[in-house]
């Protein structure tokens, strides 16, 4: 086989500046301007193959060409990520560490999750009975905090729950920044180690008395490969990598508000009290509404795609809002239509609002069942539980805006409980 050695190159010498004006639509415009599932562009000085679609999430979670080790940029490692966490592990140590965390993500230990959550909702309701408004993503962020906090047996004083939710949602929102916010998630990540350090240091003394089948004190005292425990901001790191993504959630649940406040009929659909309907929806809202924008990951082997010979080392960016959106997988992609998945078998690579491939053994979230039972409990509250009136406000949602939300971050007034 004669190789061509070429794939479609956009022509902009560095498209570091197009990504941060086009933000999600950055891989998918050049995808269909140049028709084809992958191209070659320079950004931030550096050469990268972007792909898009299904083959191309298949090939990218193939563990044996592709790697993460050096993928992810400093400027994320140092706000999203954290140094020395799961994310930038690879090979053995990613499976040991992945062992780890797919252990705390049992059917039981989900259920404790989601009665601690439904309990903050409960309390939540009861407060804003007393308020003229709320935000409802600041407030989805505080409970989701709080809630992961009790469930992992990390003691979070009342005094500072708005803080750690905060910073939590700060450290999220630097990726993909630049400027302010890229530095107020640095402050945040700095901020929240100091914390979850502190408390690693008093549990492996003894002075924070916990239970060994908790969470904290399974990180706390967990070993790597070569038997011995991980240092003390690593491990810090770990649990932010378990309270900073359910933190996260606050986003869908936002997305999922707006998607009832412009989709009226699928709130009518809700209070019906199908659970397959809600669950119809809640997989529609990842799928629609922007999150992650891509991934990437460095060739680890040489291989030949599409006669294009991959050489090692080469940054490779899977688009997986693009994905979510093909219209070869999906029928009417810019419609909003939950029912598109009552008969259909989810796959591992061409539905991946939270990654792909294999969770185990792969890099999928292992969080993404949490999150699709804290959105179903959360669209039950505000579908059911909740009455609420949505003023006028800036709801329209950016896309060149990286990670978006509705500009107003959802308000709500006049909330009463449904008793």
């Amino acid at each position: 086989m004669r190789l061509t050695n070429y794939i479609p190159k956009d022509k902009c010498f560095d498209n570091t500046l197009r990504l941060l004006l086009e933000g999600y639509n950055f891989i998918p415009n050049r995808c269909h301007k140049l028709k084809s599932d992958l191209f070659i562009t320079r950004l931030m000085g550096r050469k990268v193959i972007c792909m898009s679609g299904k083959n191309a999430a298949t090939l990218f979670y193939d563990r044996m060409l592709f790697t993460r080790k050096g993928a992810i940029p400093r400027r994320i490692r140092k706000t999203l990520f954290g140094e020395k966490g799961i994310q930038t592990l690879c090979g053995p140590q990613h499976l040991h560490r992945k062992k780890m965390f797919a252990g705390f993500m049992t059917p039981a230990s989900i259920n404790r999750l989601a009665e601690i959550f439904r309990s903050e909702w409960q309390r939540s309701a009861r407060r804003w009975l007393d308020a003229d408004r709320i935000c409802l993503f600041d407030e989805a962020a505080l409970m989701l905090c709080r809630a992961a906090c009790r469930w992992t047996h990390v003691p979070l004083k009342r005094c500072e729950a708005w803080q750690r939710s905060r910073d939590f949602s700060a450290m999220v929102d630097a990726f993909g920044a630049v400027g302010p916010r890229h530095w107020k998630g640095r402050c945040a990540r700095k901020r929240t180690e100091r914390w979850i350090t502190g408390i690693i240091h008093k549990v492996r003394t003894g002075r924070l008395d916990i239970p060994q089948n908790s969470i904290l004190h399974q990180i706390a005292f967990h070993t790597g490969l070569d038997g011995r425990l991980l240092d003390a901001k690593t491990a810090a790191v770990e649990i932010i990598n378990i309270l900073r993504p359910i933190t996260a959630i606050a986003t869908y649940i936002t997305f999922g508000a707006h998607a009832m406040k412009i989709h009226p009929e699928c709130r009518e659909k809700i209070q019906k009290k199908d659970g397959t309907y809600t669950e119809m929806f809640v997989q529609e809202v990842r799928r629609y509404y922007p999150f992650g924008p891509f991934l990437g990951a460095r060739v680890r082997n040489y291989f030949i795609y599409k006669n294009y010979l991959f050489k090692r080392g080469t940054l490779v960016f899977l688009d997986i809002y693009g994905t979510n959106h093909d219209p070869r997988i999906w029928k009417k992609p810019w419609h909003f239509i939950p029912e598109r998945f009552r008969k259909r078998d989810i796959s591992p690579y061409d539905f991946i609002p939270q990654g792909g491939g294999d969770m185990l053994k792969g890099t999928r979230c292992p969080g993404e069942q949490i999150a699709i039972e804290l959105m179903r409990i959360s669209m039950d509250y505000l579908a059911n539980r909740l009455e609420y009136t949505v003023p006028v406000q800036k709801l329209k949602i950016s896309l060149r805006r990286i990670p978006t939300l509705p500009k107003s971050r959802f308000i709500m007034e006049g909330i009463k409980r449904k008793d």
